[in-house]
């Protein structure tokens, strides 16, 4: 702890004021990758709480800001609207049991992440290319400025005056004919049609109330059936319907954002002493509220959405009982089965995202973090999100160089974002609720303009076509597809690349002793990618009754190479010629005796013989080498 202490005290001003712009700027993000998921946003938020906390005392990246995020969000929807549907089929329906695997899921993620900082995997990320690095800011820049567009826009109320819900037709349940609904199978008429009213056929009593194409329950007021000229169809549920802003709504939000991003971009050019994000939140907040400018706010935008799980702090309090949070959930192998692929698949994308975040910090603060131990520390704060009721979460590249920017680069900014985080969720909220979206959004902006790397247009026509190529993949992928998928495509890309570059450099020099004998002077790397250009640089029929391969200057990388030069040797014998090879490593002289005793007579051993090995040991191969297939 007093090692602790020491570590934050030198920048504790900033650490401290970093810390709290981001709390300010992480609120609409977490809240909107909340609806994204379809769960509540208090949910989002106390699992952005328990994750930034944990990976911020522990993690192997001070500086480095984790939450909710909405990589990890993505993945986890298709389950929960699974998991409620397999919730009403059990024996005790359960409502909202998507909500229930969710936590489930998010606990089996920390567990893999755990596991791969213990096995070291984090170490992985430095093979990543610096041009898949580049496609991933600028790709995830996109993604952030696309999120923000979102925020022009207004929810559409229904008849009630909720939020009108997008539903996407399914099966036809009832057939309609002279406004009266019928039975698909029997054709007896159930209910009649008066205006936009439905009435049981029956009692006469009105059951259902018809509002743009959509059937409500007059009973719970909610989406039922989408209804045509056909009839009654099932629904599936597809989230809020949202439409632009217009008028003096939009004219007030484009106004405060460049009010906003101007505050963020002119102050530092007059103080740094203060953290221009923070000072322009408070300025546009003030002039909002005390301007009287209808402008949407963070409570606002809280209250528009929904969700299944956690509905306030009274539910945080009540969820802290772990037994009775997790007595919904079925352990059985069932579950594990249907978590298992979602859980895997979170952690991957959590781990990738931590990692470039990391990397990235590294870049901005000329310091190096810890990979292996920020992957312990971000499934550490998965498993005890999961455990109490919280979502899942990995690092923000987003808040992470808002962090930055303001001058945090201890633990200290990590943990006063949580700290702040939950002072909001406990006690602050009537305070928080009045900051104007718009304010957040030209912070948002302001971070993807810094975040973007815009000297990547600068050297697209001064960096090999090939890193060009990848560069505008990843950040294409990483927009439309998924950020884990990006980076494992440019990474095959980029190593695909390397090998066809890397196998065009094999050459052999060709000269002749004064006694006949045809000497090849092998340069360059031999492994799988080479050997055919290898093999294309002999005249096995034309060459002389003597060859001597000389390797000094060539490197055999692997064993695809050492089963290219066992097939040279046979040929040539197989023509009844005498062939010499010298100058090949230990690990190659090894595997080759191992294979025949002919190589006995061979290979030259020499002082000169390069020092170097092949990825595996060669007392792995007790076999000859011919038998095996490389």
């Amino acid at each position: 702890m007093t090692e602790f202490i020491k570590k934050i005290i030198p920048n504790a001003k900033d650490d401290t004021l970093a810390g709290i712009t981001v709390s300010l700027a992480m609120i609409p993000e977490v809240v909107a990758f909340a609806f994204v998921a379809q769960i509540s946003p208090i949910v989002a938020l106390f699992g952005a709480f328990v994750i930034g906390i944990i990976s911020a005392l522990f993690g192997g990246r001070p500086g480095l800001i984790s939450g909710a995020a909405g990589a990890v969000a993505v993945i986890f929807v298709h389950m929960i609207q699974e998991g409620h549907a397999k919730g009403l089929l059990f024996d005790n329906p359960v409502e909202n049991m998507g909500y229930f695997y969710l936590l489930a899921a998010v606990v089996l993620m920390g567990v893999i992440q755990i596991f791969a900082g213990l096995f070291k995997l984090g170490k992985f990320v430095r093979l990543i290319p610096h041009p898949v690095m580049m496609g991933f800011v600028n790709g995830l820049a996109i993604v952030i400025f696309m999120a923000q567009l979102g925020m022009f826009t207004e929810n559409k109320k229904d008849f009630f005056g909720q939020n009108m819900r997008k539903t996407e037709s399914k099966e036809l349940v009832y057939n309609l004919s002279n406004n009266q609904v019928k039975d698909v199978t029997s054709d007896t008429i159930l209910f009649t049609i008066e205006g936009n009213s439905v009435k049981n056929n029956s009692t006469n009593k009105e059951m259902f109330l018809i509002s743009e194409g959509q059937v409500f329950d007059i009973n719970t007021k909610k989406v039922v059936f989408n209804i045509s000229e056909e009839g009654f169809y099932s629904i599936k549920d597809n989230g809020v319907l949202k439409s632009s802003m217009q008028g003096k709504t939009l004219y007030i939000m484009i106004g405060l954002v460049l009010l906003t991003m101007f505050i963020v971009w002119g102050l530092p050019k007059i103080t740094t002493k203060i953290p221009a994000a923070l000072t322009a939140i408070l300025i546009v907040s003030l002039i909002s509220i005390f301007g009287g400018l209808n402008s949407i706010n963070v409570g606002d935008f809280i209250r528009d959405g929904g969700g299944a799980g956690l509905n306030g702090i009274a539910e945080i309090s009540k969820n802290l009982n772990v037994l009775e949070l997790w007595s919904n959930l079925p352990f059985n192998l069932d579950t594990l089965k249907f978590i298992a692929p979602y859980a895997f698949l979170a952690a991957s994308v959590g781990l990738i995202e931590t990692l470039m975040t990391m990397n990235l910090v590294d870049e901005l603060t000329e310091s190096r973090g810890n990979g292996n131990k920020e992957c312990i520390a971000q499934g550490a704060g998965n498993i005890m999100s999961g455990a109490f009721g919280g979502t899942g979460g990995c690092g923000m590249i987003g808040q992470t160089v808002i962090n930055i920017n303001a001058g945090g680069r201890g633990r200290l900014s990590g943990v006063m974002m949580a700290l702040t985080l939950l002072t909001f969720i406990l006690f602050a909220d009537k305070y928080i609720e009045q900051v104007p979206i718009a304010a957040l959004v030209g912070v948002m902006f302001m971070m993807v303009i810094e975040t973007f790397a815009w000297s990547s247009f600068r050297i697209l026509k001064k960096i090999p076509m090939s890193d060009a190529f990848v560069l505008i993949i990843v950040s294409a992928v990483t927009v439309f597809f998924d950020l884990a998928i990006a980076v494992f495509v440019g990474v095959i890309i980029s190593a695909l690349s390397f090998a066809w570059t890397s196998a065009k450099k094999i050459r052999a020099r060709k000269r002749f002793k004064e006694d006949g004998t045809k000497i090849y002077e092998i340069w360059g790397p031999l492994f799988f990618g080479s050997i055919t250009e290898f093999n294309a640089k002999f005249d096995i029929k034309n060459d002389p009754d003597f060859v001597e391969i000389d390797f000094v200057e060539a490197r055999i990388s692997d064993h695809s190479a050492i089963e290219a030069i066992f097939n040279l040797v046979e040929k040539y014998q197989a023509a009844d010629k005498k062939i010499t090879l010298k100058h090949l490593s230990e690990d190659c002289k090894l595997l080759l005796f191992k294979s025949s005793p002919i190589f006995t007579d061979i290979i030259v051993e020499d002082i000169d013989d390069p020092r170097y090995h092949l990825a595996a040991n060669p007392e792995d191969f007790p076999k000859p080498l011919g038998e095996y297939k490389f």
